[in-house]
């Protein structure tokens, strides 16, 4: 196991020592980070199809070449950044993601949109497992100096980013009143400032124990064990918040006849996360272990699918209709805010030493696979014909599978 844990989780109360200049930076470059891309990248289907004229395969095909490029590709980074350390992973995937930016404002051709797509895509699979693994790590060794328990940390990551993409948005659709190539170039803009900012102020050498390189992590890490237990709950709960964008739309369309109010749902959401987050983390670190945080996380997501599960056959529409689908949204956002900045900060206690960066980005990669298979099946069962019920029962017993998958704490 690594030497930045004594081997478990330590639980403790309170609000703990200030964050590190380092943890600061970290947290604002996620912050930045989402601000960037979903200034552009939730406009970009429309794009595709409208200006470029793709047929809607082609742009699904798009979108799916970015999710592999970014989430299968997480692993990669990872494993570069425990190699060569942070700093240049990360200032190199800002200049691709400057570059990706960039192109796909100007690509008109399909293979140009292709290429600035895939780069868009692999420049987040350089920084992303990066910056993570090291907020991971930072918050291990802040936790055992007696600064405070190391998931209040990661829930702030997760705040920050979840602040990031409440607001890239808007500011997307501001900069689309102009056209999305103003769009695309505010976004690689933001890059520019980023890569800036961490070319002066990111050490050279990052605080903490020297640089471990070993061999064999990819055979070490497919023999451990526990590892791949967390990955596949954690696949399980990714599964099951993917529903916001599979299920939920069919749900709420079917309510309201339209999709109309689904904008509200998201927003809700990220309201949720932004201004709850940390004081269930705090609650929870009070009073629950952290296995047991996520097995509460992923019994509220069970009982939000259950609830849309025994309204279905009242059949109800409009706004009455939509009241099972906004506590689906509510309780699967409480889910996520206990599963998810636990799940994160357990990996270190998992990894080998020398490679957190590897395994904080297998976990993104790994569970990335479970729901791209997942959500192929969901689909299926969306269109089955089953009684209505059927699909949210299937889908309330993944959440409650991936109880059973998570690792003893010891």
């Amino acid at each position: 196991m690594t030497s930045l844990s004594p081997g478990r989780l330590v639980k403790r109360s309170g609000r703990g020592a200030p964050l590190s200049p380092l943890l600061r930076l970290l947290i604002l470059t996620q912050l930045a980070f989402n601000i960037g891309f979903f200034a552009v990248l939730p406009f970009l289907s429309e794009h595709l199809g409208g200006a470029i004229g793709m047929a809607g395969w082609l742009v699904g095909f798009v979108l799916g070449l970015r999710t592999f490029s970014q989430q299968g590709l997480f692993v990669v980074g990872g494993a570069l950044a425990d190699r060569y350390g942070i700093r240049p992973v990360v200032l190199a995937g800002c200049v691709l993601r400057i570059a990706g930016f960039a192109w796909l404002g100007f690509a008109e051709r399909t293979w140009a949109v292709v290429g600035a797509v895939l780069l868009i895509g692999f420049a987040a699979a350089l920084f992303s497992p990066a910056v993570e693994s090291e907020v991971a790590r930072q918050a291990v060794l802040r936790e055992e100096e007696g600064g405070g328990d190391r998931t209040r940390v990661l829930a702030l990551f997760t705040v920050a980013g979840q602040a990031g993409a409440f607001v890239g948005p808007l500011l997307g659709a501001l900069l689309l009143a102009v056209d999305f190539r103003t769009a695309c170039l505010a976004g690689a803009g933001v890059f520019v400032l980023v890569l800036a900012g961490h070319a002066w102020l990111l050490p050279q050498r990052i605080p903490g124990p020297a640089q471990v390189r070993v061999r064999g992590g990819v055979r070490l890490l497919l023999r451990n064990r526990r590892f791949l237990a967390l990955c596949c709950a954690y696949g399980a709960y990714l599964l099951a918040y993917n529903q916001l964008y599979l299920a939920l739309p069919a749900e709420v369309e079917r309510a309201a006849g339209s999709q109309a109010p689904l904008a509200w749902m998201f927003a809700l959401s990220s309201l949720l996360v932004v201004t709850a987050q940390l004081p269930v983390t705090r609650w929870a670190g009070e009073r629950l272990e952290p296995r047991r945080s996520m097995v509460a996380g992923l019994a509220l997501i069970a009982a939000g699918f259950a609830g849309v599960a025994l309204a279905r056959p009242a059949g109800w529409t409009g706004t009455g209709g939509l009241v099972p689908a906004a506590g689906f949204v509510v309780l699967l956002t409480l889910g996520q805010m206990l599963v998810a900045p636990v799940a994160r900060a357990w990996v270190p206690d998992l990894a080998e030493e020398g490679r957190l960066g590897l395994y904080t980005g297998a976990l993104s990669s790994v569970s990335g696979l479970i729901v791209l298979a997942g959500s192929s099946a969901t689909g299926l069962l969306l269109d089955s014909g089953l009684p209505a019920a059927v699909p949210w029962l299937v889908l309330a017993a993944v959440p409650l599978a991936a109880v059973g998958l998570l690792p003893r704490r010891h």
